[in-house]
């Protein structure tokens, strides 16, 4: 049973989220004149307009509420009280009833993406270890595999730590236990002693789920101080669905935090990753130089779109946890029904059984066909994989163009 994911009706959604702005700061009847802020300019949007009074995620955007701030945390800017529940509602329903969490054990907010998410998780761990482990900072070190998103790149930038990546098998794109020991061996040579590891459930380009008991085995073999931070920035609303017996939850001690993207899966509006860690870490990073702010801020972003969390409660609660799991059904099928074709004509590609990234070994993909069905290349420059998504809109019916194009690529080939 769902502690906190429960299907609801429009109406109930509608009541939830209007009765939650009545709440919100009016800057209307309210004599508000601290803050910097107000409804979105009416000469632009208009509030009066007939169709807002029907649509809470308009009207959400209208009203303008800035949910700056941790509210997992208690204190928060009272002036967006009443929607800041409906995003701390959100991080529940992400971290017990997707992930497994403990309830009311993990904090998290909704940041602008999973780029943000994963710098927020890297920049808590580098602050952990120095304030409770007293680490100089060229100690410290990022580790993840080759496959990885970028975003830990511009984490070791940003962050002025080192990063060890972690090459993987090229046609299984799995991580080897060996391969791991000789990075971290290395990264001890070099005078790293504390790692911050970045497992990957579902990358960007192939989908594919790193095996988080070849990293955890190694580290513990090793006897190294790490924290583990999961990237499910693309599959955090669908591999939990997906693998009943998963090993990246909340569940699992060794995890302290994850990245979500609502606006990949979940088909939120852009700007809605999801940021979530276990109690007791978030502090590391508060920027108590933030005294104007109520509650001071622990996010990277500072102020940030109330609508945005709005929509994504709004995503979930209307499909519901039951709902949720025959979309990804659909998709699952959909990805095999794929499968099925490419490997009929001998074309080599690389899917996770459990994912709906499907990449295609670019030898089998002209620039033509690339482009006609915008298939996205590993490397723009000398692309070695091309790329299909299996989402809402990709239907079977657009698929069999792609394969009926590929075909005759081939015949002409031959």
């Amino acid at each position: 049973m769902d502690t906190y994911w429960q299907k609801r009706s429009q109406k109930e959604i509608k009541s939830t989220v209007f009765n939650s702005l009545e709440k919100n700061v009016n800057y209307n009847t309210q004599n508000i004149l601290g803050i910097p802020a107000s409804y979105l300019d009416e000469k632009v949007f208009n509030q009066d307009a007939s169709f807002v009074n029907d649509a809470p995620f308009i009207s959400s955007l209208i009203q303008n509420p800035n949910h700056i701030g941790c509210h997992t945390l208690g204190k928060s800017e009272s002036f967006f009280q009443g929607t800041q529940e409906i995003e701390k509602e959100l991080i529940e329903i992400c971290a017990v009833d997707i992930l497994n969490g403990e309830p009311g054990k993990q904090d998290g907010y909704v940041a602008s993406g999973g780029t943000e998410a994963n710098i927020q998780a890297i920049w808590i761990y580098r602050n952990y270890f120095i304030n409770q482990h007293s680490a100089k900072r060229d100690a410290i070190c990022i580790m993840c595999s080759e496959d990885s998103h970028y975003s830990m790149d511009k984490a070791a930038n940003l962050l002025a730590i080192d990063i060890y990546k972690i090459s993987v098998e090229n046609d299984a794109r799995e991580l080897k236990e060996e391969t791991i020991k000789d990075v971290i061996l290395k990264a001890k040579n070099d005078g790293k002693k504390y790692f911050i590891v970045v497992c990957n459930m579902m990358t960007t380009m192939f989908g594919s789920v790193d095996n988080i008991e070849a990293y955890t085995n190694q580290l513990a073999d090793l006897s190294c101080e790490f924290k583990l931070h999961v990237d499910g920035a693309y599959g955090g609303f669908y591999y939990p669905f997906t693998n009943e017996n998963s090993l990246l939850t909340f569940k699992n001690k060794n995890i302290t935090s994850f990245t979500l993207d609502a606006h990949k899966m979940a088909q939120a509006p852009y700007g809605t990753g999801v940021f979530l860690i276990r109690k007791g870490y978030i502090q590391n990073v508060n920027t108590q130089q933030a005294r104007y702010v109520e509650g001071e801020d622990l996010t990277l972003i500072g102020s940030r779109s109330g609508a945005n969390a709005i929509a994504v409660w709004m995503i979930l609660v209307k499909n519901g946890p039951f709902g949720w799991q025959e979309k990804v059904f659909i998709l699952q099928k959909r990805t095999e029904w794929m499968c099925k074709q490419l490997s009929q004509l001998n074309i080599e590609f690389y899917r996770h059984e459990m994912s709906n990234i499907i990449t295609i070994k670019s030898k089998y993909i002209n620039k033509e066909v690339a482009s006609k069905f915008g298939l996205v290349p590993d490397n723009h420059t000398s692309p070695q994989w091309f790329k299909i998504v299996i989402m809402d809109h990709v239907t079977i019916e657009k698929l069999i163009l792609l394969i009926e194009e590929i075909k005759n690529s081939i015949l002409n080939k031959s």
